[in-house]
């Protein structure tokens, strides 16, 4: 099962959440039903719009979108939502979205290596300093 998770920008905002929480209880049912398929796998109603992100099309209402990427196998990041109405600017809203996700994650992974980095190297010269005092 894929692991579903909203994605919030630099400033702690989710425009996915904003997007859902606007729609109508016929309209966040259908986006509820059509996320749950796609943790399960069934992709029928996604397709790619470029630069890592993809469209879940939702055949209700003015044409409902989700706008994610994937993260891994298991992992598929919330990055907005919309109507076929907004599409195009919806997709370009998403994909910004999605590259400052990914900039940050490698981000973090360099900090997290050079962190791992200096910790080890601290444990060589103490390891270094217990043998010369042995």
């Amino acid at each position: 099962m894929v692991r579903l998770q909203e994605y919030l920008d630099l400033q702690g905002r989710n425009e996915y959440r904003r997007w859902f929480n606007e729609l109508d209880v016929a309209a966040a049912t259908k986006v509820t039903v059509a996320l749950e398929r796609l943790a399960t796998g069934n992709i029928s109603a996604v397709k790619s719009v470029g630069d890592g992100v993809s469209e879940c099309r939702i055949d209700f209402g003015p044409g409902y979108r989700v706008y994610f990427g994937k993260d891994g196998e298991q992992l598929v990041i919330l990055l907005g939502g919309g109507t076929k109405k907004r599409q195009n600017r919806d997709i370009e809203d998403a994909k910004v979205a999605w590259h400052e996700y990914k900039q940050r994650k490698k981000d973090a992974l360099k900090q997290a290596e050079s962190k791992g980095s200096a910790k080890a190297i601290s444990r060589n010269k103490t390891k270094k300093k217990r043998q010369r005092e042995d």
